[in-house]
């Protein structure tokens, strides 16, 4: 099988162990975005990738420590990603570990504001054909996993960036219901001013935290409180909900939340800050 033209870089020792071709439906911007990412691989990956250290990084691309997901995965590889956005592709090199010296070459092809072309070819150091056929079949399952997932991440960002919230005035209140049934159907969604928050206990208490972590705007509706704290799925950043301090990364935190009450038996969410919140934004 002859190497695309966009891989001229790939070792020549290499042999072609099959293709993987999909449209995205991202924004190219989202896709180098994701690309130079590497840090969402043990979290939004986390079925594929138990751990990702970092080891360098710049313009060029990074390198990391990676670790697969399941059993028998117990040795790190180290991984090196290089990118060329002029071209339109990037290639990944396994430098030590198991697999070392082969090397992944993605090439981007740009069809619409929303629709991005992926091809996807996987060079081995292995020539004997049948062993590069399951090789190749494997890697193709692999990645249209990691595509899924990849292209489920940046169109829930690019929505997250369009939308807009409304001003919120100090003393706004919102009815939630009635205590006990508010109580028996907890985790409880809600919106103010086009914000969502999610409503939880904490120690007895009825606290409301913003569902939009401030890293990447990833979603924070969904996941499970752990000894008073929430994680974000796509990169693991874990914020106290009391605090909304990040618990990984002292310079994040939370978007303010309203403070929940009850009244004659009634929940309710009020606002009591001086200033509504800034727009959201990542």
């Amino acid at each position: 099988m002859a190497r695309s033209r966009g891989c001229s870089d790939v070792q020549p020792a290499l042999h072609l162990a099959g293709t993987y071709r999909r449209e995205v439906r991202a924004s190219l911007a989202r896709i180098w975005e994701n690309v130079f990412d590497w840090e969402h691989l043990a979290h939004l990956h986390s079925t594929s990738f138990a751990r990702c250290s970092l080891i360098a990084r710049g313009d060029w691309g990074w390198r990391a420590q990676l670790r697969l997901a399941g059993r028998g995965a117990q040795d790190d590889s180290v991984i090196e990603l290089v990118a060329d956005q002029p071209a339109g592709r990037y290639v990944t090199t396994t430098l030590e570990g198991q697999g070392t010296g082969t090397q992944i070459c993605v090439t981007l092809a740009e069809r619409g504001a929303h629709d991005v072309s992926v091809e996807v070819e996987f060079y081995v150091p292995e020539a004997d054909a049948t062993r590069l056929a399951l090789i190749g079949s494997a890697y193709e399952s692999v990645y249209a996993q990691l595509w899924d997932e990849d292209e489920a991440m940046m169109q829930a960002r690019e929505a997250a960036l369009a939308r807009s919230t409304g001003p919120v005035m100090p003393g706004q209140r919102l009815d939630l219901g009635d205590e006990p049934a508010v109580c028996a159907a907890l985790p409880v969604i809600f919106e103010m001013a086009g914000r969502r928050f999610r409503l939880v206990a904490v120690e007895g208490r009825l606290v409301a935290h913003s569902t939009v972590c401030p890293h990447w705007l990833g979603p924070l509706d969904a996941g499970m409180l752990v000894d008073g704290a929430i994680t974000c799925p796509w990169h693991g950043y874990r914020f106290d909900i009391s605090s909304r301090r990040c618990l990984d990364a002292p310079g994040l935190k939370l978007a303010p939340a309203p403070t929940v009450i009850v009244e004659s038996g009634r929940v309710i969410a009020v606002w009591q800050y001086r200033k509504s919140p800034p727009p959201i934004s990542g």
